[in-house]
């Protein structure tokens, strides 16, 4: 399949037509912080012309309110799918940037693609050299919070669940820019 480049040589957000029927899809990041999900979220969504909802955002929000550990953490998920619902009932694509650690995170996404009846593209960021990784999590600007420090996202690396079932997995390390791979595996 050829697709048109864009204005930089990548691919322009014209030449995307997501899913199989060229209609909305939901597209929903996963991975550890620090390995770039969110900047191919925001990428993704400027390609797609689509709403990016992040979880983190509505985490700390909860937490401004004294709603801290596992049950605010899925009502965050839980608040985003329902934004993501109205998103995809209005007809657009929706993508969703959020670590998705664990199946029930990630069952959101499967429930409301099929209830929405759109198609579902995960997509798995990891970055590949470690070395790397640490440097960007140690470098990452504080949000709102104390940054997430190395030892933590080693932590949260040793409780996430693996991810099974269809997926696209994107190693940030490599140099090549995944953006036209990821576009390709959305349509």
């Amino acid at each position: 399949m050829s697709v048109p480049a864009g204005p930089t040589g990548g691919v322009g957000p014209a030449a995307v037509r997501p899913g199989s029927g060229g209609g909305p899809v939901l597209v929903a990041f996963a991975g550890l912080p620090g390995v770039g999900k969110s900047t191919l979220a925001v990428r993704v969504g400027a390609a797609l012309r689509a709403p990016v909802l992040p979880v983190d955002p509505v985490e700390r929000a909860l937490g401004r309110y004294g709603l801290v550990g596992d049950v605010p953490g899925m009502a965050a998920y839980g608040a985003v799918a329902g934004l993501a619902e109205v998103q995809l009932g209005l007809g657009l694509s929706v993508v969703i940037d959020a670590v998705n650690p664990v199946a029930s995170a990630r069952g959101l996404w499967h429930d409301l693609a099929e209830r929405a009846g759109v198609p579902l593209r995960v997509i798995e960021v990891h970055c590949g050299d470690e070395a790397e990784h640490r440097r960007r999590v140690e470098a990452r600007p504080a949000a709102g919070q104390a940054p997430a420090t190395w030892e933590q996202t080693l932590v949260r690396r040793a409780e996430y669940e693996p991810l099974i079932g269809p997926r696209l997995v994107v190693d940030t390390a490599v140099a090549a820019d995944p953006l036209p791979g990821i576009l390709a595996y959305l349509t």
